[in-house]
């Protein structure tokens, strides 16, 4: 019987091409720039990390060689549909929406569960779709060991798939508090002869959807993973570091910057070998970690929405090239529309396009060797590792979470002022927008939700193109309301000038302290005062704007009361309030309050 098996092959190789080093390279890239230095074109992360313009096999030597490849998936990356259950409700109508998924392209359901997990549809899940082969996901405020306890009983103790991630309101997004350590426990004992089945969650999301940087949700996310490897191991109880590590899945935000998220996410991989060898157990564990990755809340927009798609489309690229085990993709309008079969079809459809016509999961780890990525990989694991360790010198996450949730905010604060100066582009917010956008919302409503997420880098953008638009459409109707919207909170009032400024003189270089005609209290908030007749810019302590909303809305004084980011009364009563409480114009320095607002409007 003839050999089968294939013949071996020659390396490839183009023997009439004469070897070029870096040295040739580099003179040829600065002959193509006329002159200019090649290393004018460095880009600088906000971790501080700095991209050159040109890479060569020299980087690789300076690593000490090509790195090894990650080793292949144990399964392939699932594309996961998230399914929101509501306070109140049992569940059903998100089982059949999930049914409906997993026949049209889906292959993981995440349910999100707000209120009461005993009230969730269990038997309905069980009846619906075979519980021990369909990969499930459930995020639960409380209740997680009840939940996993009816789930074992419906699937008649066969073991499942997926995830569970508690996130108690008390507590801190996956870190695990004294108080919440037999809840924990008792969830490993139950799920430990599910090892498909996560019951661990290092929310990596709570970081990079705040604003973090790459080296940031990193570090933190491995500090958090040290506090459960640490704590939760009970001699007594059976309960291992080792059951605990396999019981891990790390939940990573991903953002639109597309190479710097591959890294970051083959750094993961690399870093967890090291945490493992650490707690003495096997770095080979590290190939088995269970990743989930999300679109990313933070660099989702109201304005020009339908960018949110090319965004999404960005970031499930990354997670799958990075080594993610399941990609969740968002819907593009979910900030402001309820669940619909459209926006839900295309971010269904987005990873499948991805996998079964782009084939993006057809090799292992495809950036191996990369000489950008493989260094941009190693110094974010450098990087990351470093912040790791000066957090665990001060304690870790549960005694210095204080200083990690500070260090996020401070990053966050600056991607606000760089989206605000221009420096940082937000297609369709800060750059490029449609001056003739039609809302498919309303404004008011919008400003009103308690479920609109301010915490996003574009929020104080798009809140003054909201507040601007809803005056334009108040004196258009000649409305006899007049209405306070609040723009931006605490330490943002430089940024708002930034936007002014950049917006007025697109073409001038960014200030770094923009100037305004008054002298602004940094801890103040700024708000739009709009009539029928004018708008006019202002800014107000917290004190003097949470007064005037009592007053206004006829709140008594020991109620509790949620700061409302819109007030509206009649115009005398709002006229007579901004007096009595001493509000102050916000000038931008030799424009006028209308010119800035028209010009928001693309008028």
């Amino acid at each position: 019987m003839p050999d089968a098996s294939p013949s071996p092959t020659s390396p490839v190789s183009f023997s009439e091409f004469a070897p070029v080093s870096t040295a040739q390279w580099q003179a040829q890239l600065t002959r193509e720039l006329k002159g200019t230095d090649p290393a004018s074109l460095r880009w600088t992360l906000p971790d501080g990390l700095v991209a050159e313009p040109f890479y060569h096999r020299e980087a690789l030597t300076a690593l000490g060689g090509p790195p090894p490849p990650l080793p292949p998936r144990p399964a392939p990356c699932r594309n996961v549909i998230a399914l929101s259950v509501p306070t109140g409700a049992d569940g059903r109508l998100q089982i059949e929406q999930g049914a409906d998924a997993l026949a049209r392209g889906a292959d993981g359901l995440h349910f999100v569960v707000k209120g009461d997990p005993m009230t969730f549809a269990v038997a309905e899940l069980a009846e619906r779709l075979p519980l021990a082969s369909t990969w499930l996901g459930f995020t639960v405020l409380q209740g997680p060991e009840q939940l996993l306890e009816r789930l074992s009983l419906a699937s008649n103790g066969q073991p499942l798939q997926g995830f569970l991630r508690f996130t108690p309101p008390a507590g801190p997004e996956g870190a695990e508090l004294p108080m919440y350590r037999s809840t924990l426990r008792a969830c490993l004992l139950r799920a430990q002869s599910w090892p498909a089945f996560a019951v661990l969650s290092v929310n990596g999301a709570y970081f990079g959807n705040r604003g973090g940087t790459l080296t940031q949700q990193l570090a933190y996310s491995l500090n958090t993973a040290v506090t459960l490897l640490t704590e939760l191991p009970d001699e007594a109880s059976g309960i291992s570091v080792a059951l605990v590590a396999r019981a891990i899945h790390l939940d990573f935000a991903v953002g639109p910057s597309y190479f710097p998220e591959i890294a970051r996410l083959r750094a993961a991989r690399r870093l967890w070998s090291t945490l493992l060898h650490a707690f003495g157990l096997p770095a080979t564990g590290a190939a088995t970690l269970p990743i989930h990755a999300t679109t990313s809340t933070w660099a989702q927009t109201t304005l020009d929405p339908h960018t949110n798609l090319l965004r999404h489309t960005t970031e499930a690229m990354s997670a799958l090239l990075g080594g993610a085990d399941t990609i969740q993709v968002a819907a593009f309008d979910c900030l402001y529309q309820a669940p619909n079969e459209f926006s839900a079809r295309l971010a269904r459809n987005l990873p499948v396009i991805l996998r079964q016509e782009a084939h993006l999961d057809w090799v292992a780890d495809p950036a191996a060797g990369s000489y950008f990525i493989e260094t941009l990989t190693d110094e974010l694991a450098r990087a990351a590792w470093l912040e790791f360790q000066s957090l665990e010198a001060q304690g870790g996450m549960l005694e210095a979470r204080s200083r990690a949730l500070e260090a996020v905010s401070q990053a966050g604060l600056e991607k606000f002022k760089r989206i605000a100066a221009g420096q940082d582009v937000v297609v369709g917010t800060n750059r490029f927008q449609n001056p003739q956008e039609k809302f498919e919302y309303q404004p008011k409503q919008l400003l009103r939700s308690r479920e609109f997420d301010t915490t996003r880098a574009t929020y104080p953008s798009e809140v003054l193109r909201l507040a601007t638009a809803l005056h334009f459409e108040r004196r258009a109707n000649q409305d006899k309301l007049a209405a306070l919207v609040l723009l931006g909170g605490i330490q943002v009032n430089e940024d708002i000038a930034a936007a002014f400024r950049q917006m007025l003189h697109p073409h001038e270089q960014p200030a770094t302290s923009p100037a305004t005609a008054l002298t602004i209290d940094p801890d103040s908030y700024s708000v739009l005062f709009s009539t029928p007749e004018e708008a006019t810019l202002m800014y107000a302590s917290p004190t003097q704007f949470e007064h005037l909303a009592r007053v206004v809305q006829q709140v008594a004084a020991g109620h509790v009361f949620e700061i409302p980011s819109l007030v509206t009364s009649d115009l005398a009563t709002l006229l007579e309030a901004v007096r009595v409480f001493n509000f102050k114009e916000f000038v931008v320095e030799g424009h006028r309050t209308e010119e800035v607002l028209a010009r928001l409007q693309g008028r």
